[in-house]
């Protein structure tokens, strides 16, 4: 295994919207020097558009459009802008407020004419580096909004289904946009999961090594906490997800549903291999403190046999190296070479004993 990379820490996030008035658009997160910026992709069957701005005024003719209209909203620092399109198209003040806090938890919210959903993105970056981003989504007629803390995204090979008039995605509605887009970031769950099983794999092995990584329980401490991250971002999703494919909102029709119901089965199997992986690096740390214990036995085996071979051979050598003139063997000829001869069969004598034991 690699030498561990030292990580920066990000900075803590400071919750500002504490002890205010419920509904009041104040951003919480580490990302507050973004300029925000929108992509509108707006297509139908036979056409398609894709247009950046940074002016929320561009997205207003696109209301009452009868294509479908994908407005995708990167960074939410710039409150003010959340605030005019949130307005424009009749967006609860409670909405925008879980818009811009990237502390709240997936969760979905029915209204009479939209749906609102919260959701998290995960990635991992070129350096190995987990990312957690906040995802809202408002589901309207004729029209899909999301928000995301910053660019970057899962939604590339999305983009290309529109473009290119891939699936059935330019001949559906925008409730099928939705599931594409949550499948989207659901189908990514599965690139997490495969690369979390390969760090499990590779600790797993590192631990069976004569020398592992002095970093090692390091290394099985941020994977713990990794695991944790994961899963609080997944685990409320499978509720989302429910309540969606079984709720009866009109802005879902029922070919719609199918779709959303093999989306749950997803979830689900996504959670319930977080369940294995999160047991799995659990027992690493035990198996870790096994693997100590063992190759400690191993030496205190060894050490002890070595110290009982030695005491008897001690025993003789002591007695014979006491100085006294009238021990019976002290003038015998050959008294050194039996001794030693003695010495040597007790030794041969005692090995061939822990082996019968199995103690060697």
């Amino acid at each position: 295994m690699s030498k561990r990379k030292k990580k920066h820490r990000k900075a803590k996030i400071k919750n500002t919207s504490f002890n205010q008035v419920p509904g009041h658009v104040v951003y919480v997160g580490n990302k507050e020097n973004l300029a925000t910026s929108l992509e509108i992709i707006d297509y139908t069957k036979e056409s398609h558009q894709v247009k950046h701005t940074n002016q929320v005024k561009d997205v207003f003719q696109y209301k009452d459009s009868e294509n479908v209209t994908w407005i995708n909203v990167n960074g939410l620092n710039a409150t003010t802008e959340i605030e005019q399109l949130g307005k424009y198209y009749g967006l609860h003040p409670l909405i925008l407020e879980d818009i811009v806090n990237t502390q709240q938890r997936p969760k979905i919210d029915e209204y009479d004419k939209y749906i609102f959903i919260v959701l998290k993105m995960l990635y991992y970056t070129e350096d190995g580096e987990l990312v957690k981003e906040h995802i809202s989504m408002v589901l309207g007629n004729k029209y899909i909004l999301t928000f995301q803390e910053a660019d970057g995204d899962v939604f590339d090979a999305l983009r290309d289904r529109i473009k290119n008039s891939k699936g059935r995605i330019r001949n559906s509605g925008a409730d099928y946009l939705a599931y594409a887009i949550l499948d989207a970031i659901i189908d990514n769950y599965f690139v997490i999961i495969e690369t979390m099983g390969d760090k499990i794999e590779s600790l797993e092995d590192s631990l069976f090594l004569e020398n592992p990584d002095e970093n090692i329980t390091q290394d099985i401490q941020e994977l713990k906490r990794e695991i944790i991250r994961i899963r609080r971002a997944i685990y409320p999703l499978r509720e989302v997800i429910n309540r969606l494919e079984k709720g009866e909102h009109p802005l879902i029709h029922e070919k719609t549903n199918h779709y959303l119901r093999d989306l749950y089965d997803h979830i689900i199997q996504v959670s319930e291999n977080i369940e294995v992986y999160r047991e799995m690096t659990w027992g690493l740390m035990d198996m870790y403190m096994t693997t100590i214990s063992n190759k400690m036995n191993e030496v205190m085996k060894v050490l002890t046999i070595m110290a009982s071979i030695f005491i008897p051979l001690t025993f003789i050598a002591g007695v014979y190296g006491m100085n006294f003139d009238y021990m019976p063997e002290l003038h015998f000829k050959y008294a050194y070479f039996y001794v030693w001869g003695v010495m040597l069969i007790l030794f041969v004598m005692m090995l061939w004993y822990f082996k019968r034991k199995k103690w060697l």
